[in-house]
């Protein structure tokens, strides 16, 4: 578990299931992800967190209020999708419900994960990524100190008729660990 001032970042367990399947419910929340996902798809993605974690001794984190409340997730996970543009690759990512926007909780949760992964793995960087269009999370990266790396963006051609476009930012080690 780590602990920030007002967070705490746990690992998964089946009492975050109902609390994250309502977050990925939220039509506004998943809006930059091309909609909501249902129930099945929720739970598939918290137990490829938790594998992720069991496998790699790294993942997304449930973040919750130092109350116990369920605010969403904040972490590194290794992607190693076939035909990403990117290769194989780790990445810093968060997701949080509706009522914990503008909080701040997404900046602080993504800095003490970032922190975690780099002080316990050998990883000399970890992207993140975001569309165009999602301009909190560009904020979020920017207040992070991630440096924008505009030659690695990257389009994704989806089933639908827009494509996907990636803004890349980049944490690496040797400058986060010294910040």
């Amino acid at each position: 578990m780590i602990f920030t001032e007002r967070l705490k970042l746990c690992p998964w367990d089946d009492d975050h299931r109902a609390a994250f399947a309502e977050m990925h419910a939220d039509t506004e929340v998943m809006a930059d992800q091309g909609g909501p996902i249902d129930r099945h798809q929720s739970d598939a993605k918290l137990d490829h967190y938790r594998k992720a974690y069991r496998t790699n001794g790294i993942s997304r984190w449930a973040v919750e209020g130092r109350d116990g409340v369920f605010l969403g997730y904040a972490g590194v996970m290794p992607r190693s999708i076939p035909g990403h543009p990117l290769g194989s690759h780790f990445e810093i990512g968060w997701r949080f419900v509706r009522h914990a926007w503008g909080k701040g909780y997404a900046t602080e949760s993504a800095r003490a994960a970032l922190t975690d992964a780099f002080r316990r793995t050998k990883l000399p960087e970890i992207l993140s990524y975001t569309s165009i269009d999602n301009l909190r999370s560009q904020a979020v990266m920017a207040r992070l100190n991630l440096r924008r790396e505009p030659s690695r963006d990257f389009i994704i051609e989806r089933d639908r008729a827009d494509p996907w476009h990636g803004m890349v930012w980049v944490a690496r080690s040797g400058e986060w660990l010294l910040s």
